[in-house]
């Protein structure tokens, strides 16, 4: 079957399967919820997944309106311009701009890493955005050229805009960076790496922390509070339409609703127990989040309860059976992109089923990347265990997969002898 004919049979079904349900949570990606955004009437909800789609929906009755392919790899980001187009960034480096056609109207960044975050400039002539390239870039609308920003050791995981125009960008090198419109950034060094950033009406700065904690910044950058919301990593936050509530959330799965003037935790939101990737305020009195479920769902803040069903959703463990394996401990931060089985199928990455002795770039349907088809890898133990020694971006240039090793050489040794038994 030709390629497009296929993805756009795997769309029509798609669009079929979420609009059969009239009710929360909204169903439709086939991999985790990696980016979220609501229209200011809280109409419509953006989400970009895992699966490289993105989808447009109707939020009131869970109807998908749109579903968006463009990207080569996850979709990381998203978001909401004034005048009614979309912006999806992801895993390729790309910004893409949408508005009616089935097609992207046009690529209006481009990074040399993934995109990890977005926002949108007062007025909405601008946009920001962050990479995994280690800079951040402001990119006016009109054409004309981008503002690089750099400095930042490593990933930037996050930008924002201050109300009066100023970049704030976060980083895995655990800084905050406030940028004026020339000269050097004020730099804000925290403890752990900063996963997100927001930016109140106000001007505050909340940052997340990949050590469970949120900071809350004035707009000159020094230090207002420091709570404790985890004990898991902050990954996402989201703030209220009027400001006076922040939303973290968690690779544990918990939501933190924090009150803003107190500084404090007003409320928890408990999900099925996997991460919460992305999450937005819809107006004051709900909320709206993605994870690792691959669902989007609503959340009614006055009761502290999910719009809908919350259990059926969570899938069955496939490392239940390797209890107590110290190999299957450390795939755990791999499972949410690969499957281990013969009809676990593709993910955000390829299916290990049968990876010892298989050439790099082997597998049917995936979307490899052209450099990393020019690859010349065969996997065995060894190889497996270098790209975690050294990491993905020096073994496999070219690659999707996010940077990380293990440094460890019992665990890399342990990943390997359970990747071993568990893809055979």
């Amino acid at each position: 079957m030709p390629v497009p004919f296929r993805l756009a049979l795997s769309a029509l079904a798609c669009l079929l399967a979420v609009t059969a349900r009239a009710e929360a949570p909204m169903r439709g990606h086939g991999g985790p919820v990696r980016a979220l955004a609501v229209t200011a009437d809280g109409s419509r909800a953006l989400s970009g997944s895992f699966d490289a789609s993105a989808i447009l929906w109707s939020v009131e009755d869970g109807a998908a309106l749109r579903v968006m392919r463009a990207h080569d790899g996850a979709v990381n980001a998203v978001a909401f311009l004034p005048d009614g187009g979309l912006l999806t960034a992801g895993e390729d480096g790309r910004i893409a701009l949408w508005r009616d056609s089935p097609e992207p109207e046009r690529i209006v960044a481009t990074h040399a890493g993934p995109v990890s975050g977005l926002a949108v400039a007062p007025g909405g002539r601008r946009i920001a955005s962050s990479s995994w390239d280690g800079t951040a870039r402001i990119t006016p609308l009109d054409g004309g050229p981008a503002l690089v920003r750099e400095g930042h050791q490593g990933n930037v995981n996050g930008v924002a805009f201050l109300p009066d125009g100023r970049l704030v960008t976060a980083g895995y090198d655990a800084t905050v960076r406030i940028w004026p419109e020339s000269g050097p950034a004020v730099t804000v060094q925290l403890e752990a790496p900063v996963n997100a950033v927001a930016a109140a009406p106000d001007g505050e700065i909340a940052a997340a922390g990949a050590d469970g904690t949120l900071h809350l910044l004035r707009p000159d950058g020094s230090l207002r509070a420091r709570l404790e919301v985890g004990p898991r990593p902050v990954v996402a936050l989201a703030l209220s339409p009027d400001g006076r509530r922040i939303a973290a959330a968690t690779v544990g799965g918990a939501v933190a609703v924090v009150d803003r003037a107190q500084a404090r935790v007003v409320l928890t939101l408990v999900g099925p127990g996997l991460p919460v990737w992305s999450l937005a305020f819809r107006g004051a009195g709900e909320l709206v989040t993605g994870g690792g479920d691959r669902l989007v769902r609503r959340w009614d803040l006055a009761a502290g309860e999910p719009i809908g069903p919350l259990a059926m959703t969570r899938p069955a463990d496939a490392l239940a059976g390797f209890a107590g394996d110290r190999g299957a401990a450390v795939f755990r931060a791999c499972e949410a992109c690969h499957t281990l089985t013969p009809d676990g199928g593709n993910r955000a990455g390829p299916t290990l089923h049968g990876i010892f002795g298989r050439r790099i770039a082997a597998v049917p349907d995936y979307p490899y990347s052209p450099a990393f088809r020019r690859l010349d890898i065969v996997w065995t133990p060894e190889t497996v265990a270098r790209l975690f020694e050294i990491g993905p971006a020096r073994l496999t240039p070219g690659t999707k997969m996010p940077e990380q090793t293990i440094g460890a050489a019992e665990d890399r040794a342990a990943l390997v002898r359970f990747l071993e038994r568990a893809t055979r």
